[in-house]
């Protein structure tokens, strides 16, 4: 028999091997007991999210108040990234430019402008990916049809507006620098001119990264901007085919941007005019036939004349033809010449118009015709009284006298003479626009995810 080796025959080499298993034996189990796998953490809260649903095409998507999931913004940020985004196509928004009246277009102008500041800051990038979501929503019957009308969804409620700065009370903290809002206007006409912003497609939906809002479950993740990360309704309501509703060409005046915009400050203060002369109205609805009002007669009025105010050169009270309403536009046009800031006002009886630039309620209430150009703040409005002069379009109408109709009264012969009475209230009251159809889903059944985007 052979006899075993001894150790001083066993190799240096082999020894060594040895020792190296003999090590891993003992530091393995330790390494692995000192670093445990790290758990997945699911708040609870995150139990709460809606299960993924899309709404068919036959029924409107709803928007409701914006709600956040309880999550700490570390738990968020995990959470949003573990959410994938959708495969397939992204096609850009179609080019959108906006028709309406040079005042309208302003408040239009600002109210993105707006947006664009108080949602992405001093970010060039971030403001082109806001403004292009704001118009998608625009161009969608679920949301409201005009530019401002989209920015300030929600505005009332102290919490859940749908852009947070127009209820948060972030437009009375803070206010944009004049380059700020110079840049943002820019922008913002760019968009409305034609200019698209391609990453975000037809996105109605974004939210910041560290927050999680419940609607989240029931859209498509399709683009991140920065910190923003944004979204469209998942199926057909996400496709192009669905934004294809008409907009709204008269804008609203917002008071909560009177601050930093003329545009809204001063459609705001004609509101109030406008409103004050409705309120005032049933207080001269019971005058007698043939009253006259208090302020003396403008001597040697004629159709057409042109003279302004001694105290206001910008200022011009003039009788106009009953017969010419249409051409009363071209008056004022005329009377103001290159005026950059000028008023028109117009009687058909010669007897109203008055002899200085202070006017009577009275007078107010008989008005025919006005004209406000000023120039500085993109405003150019002419109206008629549509109680005396019938207009096809109504937002050519002087507020809250849309509804007045002249009737004739028959004089008794005794003297005892009861004056005839008017419409028993005139409120001027802005009518909301009637929310537009569902446009119908297509014919055949496709693809309900090919080709759409939609982010907020």
């Amino acid at each position: 028999m052979t006899p075993p080796p001894s150790s001083a025959q066993v190799s240096p080499r082999l020894r060594a091997i040895l020792s190296l298993v003999g090590i891993a034996a003992v530091a393995v189990p330790a390494w692995v007991v000192t670093h445990p796998p790290a758990m997945q953490h699911r708040p609870a809260a995150l139990r709460a999210l809606a299960k993924r649903k899309v709404v068919p095409a036959t029924v409107l998507p709803p928007v409701g108040p914006v709600e956040l999931v309880d999550l700490t913004p570390q738990d968020a940020k995990a959470f949003n990234d573990g959410v994938p985004f959708v495969t397939g196509p992204n096609p850009a928004a179609r080019p959108f430019r906006i028709a309406g009246d040079a005042a309208s277009i302003a408040r239009a102008t600002d109210c993105l402008a707006a947006a664009e500041i108080y949602e992405a800051g001093n970010d060039p990038e971030g403001q082109r990916a806001v403004a292009q979501v704001v118009l998608n929503r625009l161009r969608h019957p679920a949301f409201p049809k005009t530019v401002c009308g989209v920015v300030f969804e929600g505005q009332e409620r102290a919490t859940g507006c749908q852009f947070t700065f127009t209820c948060d009370g972030a437009l009375t903290r803070w206010t944009p620098s004049e380059t700020m809002l110079r840049d943002a206007r820019a922008r913002a006409t760019q968009a409305l001119s034609g200019r698209v912003y391609k990453p975000v497609g037809y996105s109605t939906h974004y939210h910041t990264d560290w927050v999680v809002p419940y609607w989240q479950s029931s859209l498509d993740k399709v683009a991140a901007v920065h910190s923003h990360l944004f979204f469209r309704w998942a199926g057909w309501w996400g496709t192009p085919p669905a934004f294809n509703r008409t907009v709204g060409s008269v804008e609203p005046s917002i008071p909560k941007l009177a601050a930093i915009s003329d545009a809204h400050r001063l459609a705001d203060a004609i509101d109030e005019a406008e409103d004050a002369l409705a309120a005032a109205m049933p207080l001269f609805a019971d005058l007698p036939a043939g009253a006259q009002p208090a302020a003396a007669p403008l001597p040697l009025a004629q159709p057409g004349a042109l003279k302004p105010v001694i105290e206001d050169t910008d200022t011009f009270l003039v009788v106009i033809d009953p017969r010419q309403a249409d051409a009363w536009p071209a008056l004022a046009q005329r009377a103001c010449g290159d005026r950059p800031h000028c008023k028109l006002m117009g009687w058909a009886d010669a007897r109203l118009v008055p002899a200085s630039a202070t006017i009577a309620p009275q007078q107010y209430a008989t008005m025919g015709f006005s004209y406000l150009r000023d120039r500085a703040n993109g405003f150019d409005r002419a109206l008629w009284n549509c109680s005396q002069f019938r207009r096809a379009d109504p937002t050519q109408c002087m507020r809250g006298r849309g509804a007045l109709t002249a009737v004739p009264v028959s004089r008794p012969a005794s003297n005892d003479v009861t004056p005839p009475r008017g419409p028993a209230a005139l409120p001027g009251v802005r009518r909301s626009s009637t929310p537009a159809a569902a446009p119908a889903p297509p014919a055949a059944k496709a693809d309900a995810t090919a080709g759409q985007t939609a982010v907020q």
